[in-house]
């Protein structure tokens, strides 16, 4: 039934304390039995993605972390901000395992076809506690890698790969014809460049630095703008003039760019009016807030017209909107383009112990483009 695995394994847990204090730490914790239609996977990959890390930190002032401990199982504490700590109170005290998304091997089956299938597989897994040595998990949430592939290229297998792919299915359902993405030089936006390419989908990437325009640019996209540049506004509009896109997806949230884009969508769906009209044009213009790069109010300006809408976007909803057998066509998608449209890269490889070191999550914890950590739980 199973290859020999540990009873114990260290998990990354997060905790927030009733005093106002966050809590990081690497207990062991018991490895389950799987049951019938489970699957006990040895995490050997996992990706620090910016969805993780408000379960991690838990908007704790990070600038004030301390670690102690012992190296192979340190404790990491923050404080917690009294307004911070009433939006969470839901979590206070209890401790949290961490990580969405991962990949490793199969060790151990349950009973079921399905299960027994998948043991001794290299496989990508979602579901929440992938920062851990071990993870017992449902098969259904078990994606069996291509052969050859190795963890690390399938530890991002799940929550970019099918971001990437909801965008643009949600545009189709919508009607639309062209995507504005920004922060557009991440992980994300560089796999949307490439399937946006293979899609013929016109895309507009918005990126905050001038080399960052270089580093799309050499994926090869043709409409990259630079919101540091004096002459983003300008560029943006002629970009959505050119590509007719009426949905952003902003990873911002905070600040004026939603606003930006809906204004920049205005002007290009008002060029050429033969009419004057106080209410605008009656093209509909939609951004979709995914992401809280920026932490502080969202600012809208006025100045779009009636015909538009700002909301949120999140893959979990998503993808139960549209159903299993579609997520599976999604997924078997990914699986098919690991090595090339949906590929990773990181630029540091970390333990579990690692992670929770001043110079590893001083620079995660940024979110800044080009510093996607990895961890790999077994290194010793």
């Amino acid at each position: 039934m199973t290859i020999d695995i540990p009873s114990t394994g260290r998990s990354l847990r997060s905790l927030v304390t009733n005093q106002g204090t966050l809590e990081i730490s690497l207990p062991e914790v018991a490895v389950s039995e799987p049951k019938p239609h489970e699957v006990v996977v040895r995490v050997e990959a996992s990706p620090i993605n910016p969805s993780d890390l408000g379960l991690l930190f838990a908007g704790a002032d990070m600038t004030q972390a301390t670690v102690s401990g012992p190296a192979e199982s340190p404790l990491l504490t923050a404080p917690v901000d009294a307004n911070a700590l009433r939006g969470l109170s839901a979590r206070v005290g209890t401790s949290l395992p961490v990580g969405n998304e991962g990949a490793g091997t199969v060790v151990a089956a349950g009973s079921s076809e399905t299960a027994q299938a998948l043991l001794g597989k290299t496989v990508a897994v979602t579901g929440g506690s992938m920062y851990s040595q071990y993870r017992t998990v449902d098969a259904g949430l078990v994606m069996a890698l291509p052969d050859g592939t190795s963890p690390r290229a399938g530890a991002s297998a799940f929550v970019n790969p099918l971001t990437a792919l909801g965008m643009v299915t949600t545009m189709r359902r919508e009607g639309r014809t062209g995507i504005v993405h920004t922060a557009a030089a991440s992980n994300l936006g560089q796999m949307l460049v490439k399937l946006c390419h293979e899609e013929n989908v016109p895309l507009v990437n918005i990126v905050r630095r001038p080399e960052q325009v270089e580093t799309l640019r050499a994926l090869g996209a043709q409409y990259v703008c630079d919101s540091s540049s004096p002459s983003f506004m300008g560029d943006l509009i002629e970009a959505i003039v050119a590509t007719s896109a009426t949905i952003g997806f902003d990873a911002t949230g905070g600040g004026n760019l939603a606003s930006q884009i809906l204004t920049a969508m205005e002007v290009a769906a008002s060029r050429g009016a033969t009419e004057y009209s106080r209410y605008g044009s009656n093209s509909h213009k939609q951004v979709y807030i995914y992401g809280g790069l920026d932490r502080g109010p969202t600012v809208l300006t006025r100045s779009f017209g009636f015909a538009w809408g700002v909301g949120g976007w999140l893959l979990p909803p998503f993808l139960q909107s549209i159903g299993p057998d579609a997520v599976n066509e999604l997924r078997q998608r990914v699986a098919r383009g690991l090595e090339n449209t949906f590929s990773s890269t990181y630029t540091k490889e970390v333990s579990l112990a690692e992670a929770l070191q001043p110079e590893a999550f001083s620079v995660y914890g940024l979110q800044a483009s080009g510093e996607k950590y990895l961890i790999t739980p077994h290194k010793a």
